[in-house]
């Protein structure tokens, strides 16, 4: 048996890579520094990666998009505003100077230097080029009338200016990008952008290609999120990475984090076993709290010592500034003050947000949103639709979370009206578990397979929805509470809390419910359940798969791309930002050894779409590492982008570790294999 040290991982990778004619392994350095590593094959690479760029000070490099031409751009995510101008600011930028060819061949470029000066780390730099501003946080657009990134209510007042609690600075956390070309070279079209706030925002900016190279015509850019059609089906959240689809529209995901009902490894059935949810309940259950997001100060004053930090709660806020941005009277609004006066009538259903949502007719006047709920509800970073518009991947952020498929039972383009588009949602579960206890990530394919949680319409899973609609922060009270609000609303609101905690939000779907739920279906299988439980897994989908023993351990599964048009036998990326908390604790199934730098891990498509297996390519620096290492290996993937040529993008999001600069970089990740053949027994 081969000791899977760290020395040894990294020699059978340079042997590998030698062999295919391909090495470069970041941070292979001398015997020292592997010993200084708990984890072995940390870093690691699978071919090579190359420092495309990196961004400025504070900011994640975000949204990656190819144009037709080869040229690329990126956002400039939060960064810090000490910068110097314009990277101050967040905004999207394109770079200018360099072009991916479409063979691979012709764009080589000498790899950026890390930035070793102030002045080089307060600047977004790229090898043999520039970065160039297309739009920033707050730019006056719609000729003037509003700004970029920044929702408002219905009479068009600015979400910003209420009191309250904040999901990130408005306009400050762009992500996704997506061009839908209007003209037939590919210069000219609609750049679609995420900003991940609360109420969530996309924003639609016209971008043209001339002699002096990409600009943005920002009179007619729009906040699709302002328009009607959006507040119809309850705005979004935390709009985060997404998709283009096959058929060329634009999908956001909505990266709503506060939708865990068990905080950890917990299982709803766990709590109910307890009779008590303390140390164990989600944020999910507060979330028609008044002033929710003040839920970890109320748990501290209500239980001392045993009080704890529910699983999302960070996530409650900007849920009441959802409330407004829908409609809702503010009369928690007092002399510049959020109060505790609790928001009835338009108060949001935490049901409607959580889901993948795709702009139909994206060259509209108005496009029209459609959200896909049978692909279930969760802090969703990405969707991959593959080639067959049926089959769709999709990657959850956070700790304890899964990754899922869904299959559509006719391509979804096929359905006259997508409410109407049918199909199967499924959880992954890892079957080699036991096998890769206690290894190194980078000695450990996981073997995986999927388990079905129930099939649905968009249309069934909306009604299911609309049963939730009228739940308001006055129901809270008044539902949990024996003492009348309106009397004493401090001691109602404490004794809500008190019985949320111990007894569950009785407002939503219940405890119990979900665990029935789970008893039908391990009797009677995902068919076989009652009527009123088909909701369920659509609706509580992280609780659901968990309770019936689904693999929802995974730590901060970011990205997930394959290429365009991809066969059986092409790969499906998926990264993994951290390697840490449930896929390396000592709770359920999965307990690797952690890197704190990430895995990207690969799975070869099957004849059906399918995956059966993850083999991790590129593994990142360990906390332990020193910055002779971690400098030039990858740390926190985050959004990853599969270019025509099968080289991949890969995006960071990092803590820094022990590098020696706090920049994110933006790598070219090169296979030592990019495509298998197609495997005729499959």
């Amino acid at each position: 048996m081969v000791e899977f040290t760290r020395r040894t991982l990294i020699e059978t990778s340079v042997a590998s890579a030698v062999g295919s004619g391909f090495v470069d392994v970041a941070g292979a350095q001398n015997d020292d520094e592997w010993e200084d590593s708990p984890t072995g094959g940390a870093p690691m690479v699978k071919g090579r990666i190359d420092r495309l760029a990196h961004t400025a000070l504070g900011a994640e490099v975000t949204g990656p998009f190819v144009f037709e031409n080869g040229e690329m751009l990126f956002s400039l995510q939060h960064p810090s505003t000490d910068n110097r101008p314009p990277f101050g600011t967040a905004g999207v930028g394109w770079l200018a100077g360099h072009r991916f060819e479409s063979n691979g061949r012709n764009d080589e470029f000498d790899e950026l230097e890390p930035p070793r000066t102030n002045e080089q780390q307060q600047q977004v730099r790229v090898a043999g080029g520039e970065y160039e501003l297309l739009v920033q946080n707050g730019d006056p657009i719609e000729n003037g009338t509003a700004r970029w990134g920044h929702p408002e209510t219905p009479d068009g007042t600015p979400v910003a200016e209420f009191a309250g609690s904040r999901y990130g600075a408005y306009g400050s956390n762009p992500d996704m990008n997506f061009f839908v070309a209007t003209d037939d070279e590919g210069l000219e079209g609609y750049l679609f952008t995420n900003v991940e706030t609360s109420p969530g925002s996309i924003v639609r900016t016209p971008i043209y290609r001339d002699e002096d190279g990409w600009e943005a015509d920002l009179d007619n850019a729009m906040n699709l999120e302002n328009t009607a059609a959006f507040r119809e089906l309850g705005g979004t959240r935390i709009n985060c990475y997404g998709d283009k689809a096959p058929w060329g529209n634009p999908i956001s995901a909505e990266e709503d984090y506060v939708h865990p009902r068990a905080s950890g490894p917990a299982t709803i059935g766990e709590i109910l076993e307890a009779g008590s949810g303390v140390g164990l309940r989600g944020a999910s259950s507060f979330f028609n709290r008044p002033n929710p997001a003040e839920l970890p100060d109320a748990l501290a004053e209500l239980y001392g010592d045993e009080s704890w930090y529910p699983q999302g709660a960070w996530a409650l806020g900007g849920v009441e500034m959802l409330s407004y941005y829908l409609g809702a009277d503010p009369v928690d609004q007092e002399d510049g003050e959020n109060t505790h006066t609790p928001i009835g009538e338009g108060y949001p259903n935490p049901y409607r947000t959580g889901y993948c949502v795709e702009i139909t007719d994206p060259t509209a006047d108005e496009p029209t949103p459609v959200k896909h709920y049978n692909w279930g509800r969760a802090a969703w970073e990405c969707p991959e639709v593959l080639p067959d518009e049926r089959t769709v991947y999709l990657t959850s952020d956070g700790s304890n979370k899964g990754l899922y498929k869904f299959v559509a039972e006719e391509p979804i383009t096929s359905y006259d009206d997508r409410m109407d588009v049918r199909g199967t949602l499924y959880a992954i579960e890892v079957t080699n578990a036991q096998a890769a206890k206690n290894l190194p990530p980078a000695a450990v394919n996981l073997e995986v397979d999927w388990i079905e949680l129930g099939t649905a319409t968009n249309a069934e899973v909306a009604s299911w929805i609309a049963d939730y609609d009228d739940v308001t922060q006055v129901d809270y009270l008044e539902t949990h509470a024996e003492t009348d609000w309106e009397d004493d609303l401090e001691a109602a609101l404490e004794e809500a809390d008190r019985e949320v905690v111990e007894n569950g939000n009785r407002d939503y779907i219940t405890d119990e419910e979900i665990v029935e739920w789970a008893a039908q279906y391990e009797r009677h299988g995902p068919d076989g359940v009652d009527e009123d439980l088909r909701r369920v897994p659509f609706l509580e989908t992280r609780a659901a798969a968990k309770e019936i023993g689904a693999t929802i351990e995974f730590r901060k599964a970011e990205g997930s791309d394959t290429i365009d048009d991809a066969q059986p036998g092409d790969y499906l990326y998926v990264g993994i930002s951290e390697l840490n908390d449930g896929m390396a604790d000592d709770d359920g199934s999965l307990r690797m050894e952690r890197v704190d730098g990430g895995v990207v891990y690969r799975a070869e498509l099957e004849a059906d779409y399918d995956i059966s297996r993850l083999e991790p390519v590129v593994v990142g620096a360990d906390a332990a590492d020193p910055a002779s290492t971690a400098d030039d290996a990858i740390i926190n993937i985050d959004n990853v982008m599969v270019l025509p040529d099968r080289r991949v993008l890969l995006c960071e999001d990092n803590s820094p570790l022990r590098r020696s600069y706090t920049n994110d970089n933006l790598w070219v990740y090169e296979p030592s294999t990019p495509r298998n053949r197609p495997n005729p027994d499959r």
